[in-house]
């Protein structure tokens, strides 16, 4: 799916392209694999699938920053399917990296938002739950928080959404008091962090709040947003992460001997290829260390006992 005609979009194949060059050589790519429209409308409303449908018909801004072509919805049914086909993976023994586009968590039931058509993580758990699975954890570490992925299972008890995301950043969504609703109250966790913040404000966060969490859910799965823009070169944001940031984020995650499946959601920055780098070095078995020089500010220590004082755990 390419750019829109006369558009300088940050979200087109040449940033997949430079995803890919991130991948070592000895790892092995598997071949994408599409959903239908009736397992999309898992999480999104039918009319809405029929409008995307429709609308693909050429090139033409959705909104401000959302754009389809031609390609754009056999690509976007492409995209969940290949999410779910990770899950699925990660399942039968093999952490999988779904790198696709377009992106998904900004995609609510009934309308496409920040580049996102169809939600491409929220796909994959709501056919994993079809497929009998119990209780699922969606950990969402793009600098912008996953509205679309929180909105859909705001109510649903067995899908925990945990999302770490720049504060006050689009699409303004994401407070610690959005906390699910009815039997998903307390399935919500959003902790949003000051701008400028390091991999040891993002390390605080998981080993107070996430881990904990994740744990008392005990899910069969966890899926990852892995948007990778709060990088320190990332032009969307004001974080300071570097490449082997995320190695080290991916290691605290798999400390928690769980099948985990990655999704691809935001990165725009040059050093994007060398963080997808370093996630699957750790996904190979190499531990990545935090520098000792970085320590959590204040207001992350804060947000934290905040999160912990209305968690239902």
């Amino acid at each position: 799916m390419g750019a829109h005609p006369c558009s300088r979009h940050a979200e087109t194949g040449a940033r997949l392209r430079e995803v890919m060059g991130g991948i070592p050589p000895d790892i092995p790519v598997r071949a994408p694999t599409a959903v239908t429209s009736a397992e999309i409308e898992l999480v999104h409303d039918r009319s809405y699938v029929r409008w995307i449908r429709e609308m693909a018909r050429g090139d033409r801004f959705l909104d401000d920053n959302t754009y389809v072509t031609a390609a754009t919805f056999d690509v976007a049914l492409t995209a969940a399917g290949s999410a779910h086909a990770a899950a699925v993976r990660a399942m039968e023994g093999e952490n999988c990296f779904a790198l696709v586009r377009p992106p998904g968590h900004h995609a609510e039931p009934d309308r496409q938002m920040g580049f996102c058509i169809f939600n491409n993580a929220a796909v994959a758990a709501a056919m994993s739950l079809q497929e009998g699975l119990e209780r699922i954890v969606i950990l969402d570490w793009d600098l912008h928080h996953g509205n679309g992925t929180q909105r859909i299972f705001y109510g649903e008890e067995r899908v925990l959404f945990l999302s770490i995301h720049q504060r006050n950043s689009f699409p303004g969504t994401g407070w610690p008091e959005e906390i699910g609703s009815g039997r998903g109250r307390g399935y919500t966790i959003n902790a949003p962090i000051r701008s400028g913040s390091t991999v040891a404000d993002y390390v605080w966060i998981l080993e107070e709040v996430f881990l904990p969490a994740i744990r008392t859910h005990r899910p069969d799965l966890l899926i990852l947003s892995a948007g990778q823009d709060a990088l320190y070169d990332d032009p969307h944001g004001r974080m300071r992460l570097t490449p082997s940031d995320y190695g080290v984020l991916t290691s605290r995650l798999l400390s928690l001997d769980l099948p985990t499946a990655l999704v691809l959601e935001g990165g725009y920055g040059p050093s994007h290829g060398k963080a997808i780098a370093a996630i699957f070095s750790a996904l190979k078995g190499s531990r990545a260390e935090m520098p000792d020089n970085l320590r959590p500010s204040a207001d992350t220590k804060n947000l934290a006992a905040l999160l912990r004082k209305v968690m239902p755990y």
